[in-house]
């Protein structure tokens, strides 16, 4: 568990106003100085993340945020990060200075409420302030307390959070049964991190070893010749996006065929509205603006996917001037309803909540959103053929 990938554990975002305690109230529950603690307002002026293991909730990030409240020149940029914390948050924890709730807590309760994300309140200064009876009353100073705040927020989250939170993720071990053969197809080219596979790639690989099935590993250039060499046909193929057009016309049609980046949509989002929203490519118009959204930060090469190959399809299929953007990291537009489509990444480097949120603020605005390995096998012609394993409608 102490190996969790960041993206798969529980995120719980700390909020308040300026000099609640956020960050000392982060000291206490997880045991160190993680974050810096001063009676000055506004020390916190980053998302400060901190893993952790917490039984029996399971491996979790805190995201000590930055104040409400404050006045200084840079106040409202850090009071917009702090607020946007909420978007990969599973849960939020509201730091009040007693019992009180004013304008500052009452705009986090109801950014909480907008997210759709379980809120749990901390009345924190218990020493100073007549405690409540709502919430959880806690002086985060008193570090003899850490035991019994421990398990008073702990009986807290079991409560509030999504139950589908505590199972663990499955990636594609449930679509072949037992002892299958599956083949991961994944090209070794300029995009290939040198020594090592994609955090994507390394899950579908230990998710089949779990599951009791027989994995074979190859380049998409001894592909064919590994077929060849097979005694009996593949249950299940598993391809890079960029290459699955060769892929599927070398797969026979009896054998199930899928690609990295679609099983990362149904793990990671939603995989019948990035289906649904892959249907408007074809509706594409001259100038319509496309946003081509990327949740890392990488150098992008002379054949990246999201910057190259599908912008060209895109054009090349469609016929139309597109009016392209993009965005990297945890950037995303405020006015996406300028957009007419979103094609998301595949959100290796991301946690579902992120991406479910992307989705959410696409819909409320009306505007389509798929992904990359949805988009490029719908560009390629090969979209129904690699879904069949999911029977979507």
């Amino acid at each position: 568990m102490e190996k969790t990938q960041k993206t798969n554990r529980i995120h719980i975002a700390l909020l308040g106003r300026v000099n609640s305690g956020k960050s000392s109230f982060l000291n206490l529950i997880s045991g160190q100085e993680v974050s810096i603690t001063s009676s000055i307002a506004g020390t916190t002026t980053d998302v400060v993340e901190k893993a952790q293991e917490l039984q029996p909730i399971g491996p979790i990030i805190w995201m000590d945020t930055a104040g409400l409240g404050d006045e200084t020149i840079l106040g409202k940029q850090r009071m917009e990060k702090s607020l946007k914390a909420l978007d990969k948050a599973d849960c939020a924890i509201l730091i009040c200075e007693g019992s009180h709730i004013e304008q500052e807590e009452k705009v986090i309760i109801d950014e909480c409420e907008q997210h759709k994300i379980p809120l749990i309140k901390i009345y924190n200064k218990a020493d100073i302030f007549a405690p409540t009876q709502e919430g959880i009353a806690v002086n985060s100073l008193d570090k003899s307390s850490r035991s019994k705040v421990l398990e008073a927020l702990k009986a807290e989250l079991l409560q509030k959070l999504p139950q589908d939170l505590f199972k663990a993720p499955v990636f594609a071990g449930d679509l072949v049964k037992k002892q299958s053969t599956i083949i991961l197809v994944i090209p070794i080219d300029e995009q290939a991190p040198t020594g090592r596979l994609l955090p994507v790639q390394v899950q579908a690989i230990r998710d089949l070893l779990d599951n009791n099935n027989i994995v074979i590993t190859v380049k998409d250039t001894e592909y064919k010749e590994t077929l060849q060499r097979l005694k009996n046909k593949p249950d299940l193929v598993i391809s890079d996006s960029s290459v699955i057009k060769k892929i599927e016309q070398e797969t026979p049609q009896d054998v199930l065929l899928t690609t990295f980046s679609i099983l990362s949509a149904r793990m990671k989002g939603d995989l019948q509205k990035f289906k649904d929203g892959a249907k408007y490519i074809k509706k594409l118009q001259d100038q319509d603006k496309v946003l081509i959204a990327e949740t890392c930060t990488h150098h992008a090469d002379k054949n990246d996917i999201g910057t190259v190959k599908i912008p060209r399809l895109l054009t090349q299929v469609t016929g139309k001037k597109l009016n392209i953007s993009y965005v990297s990291g945890c950037d995303f537009p405020k006015d996406i309803e300028n957009y007419k489509l979103v094609i998301q990444c595949g959100g290796c480097m991301s946690s579902r909540k992120e991406i479910l949120t992307r989705i959410q603020k696409c819909e409320n605005k009306g505007v389509a959103i798929t992904n990359y390995g949805i988009c490029l096998s719908e560009l390629n012609g090969v979209l129904e053929r690699v879904l069949e394993p999911f029977r979507l409608k």
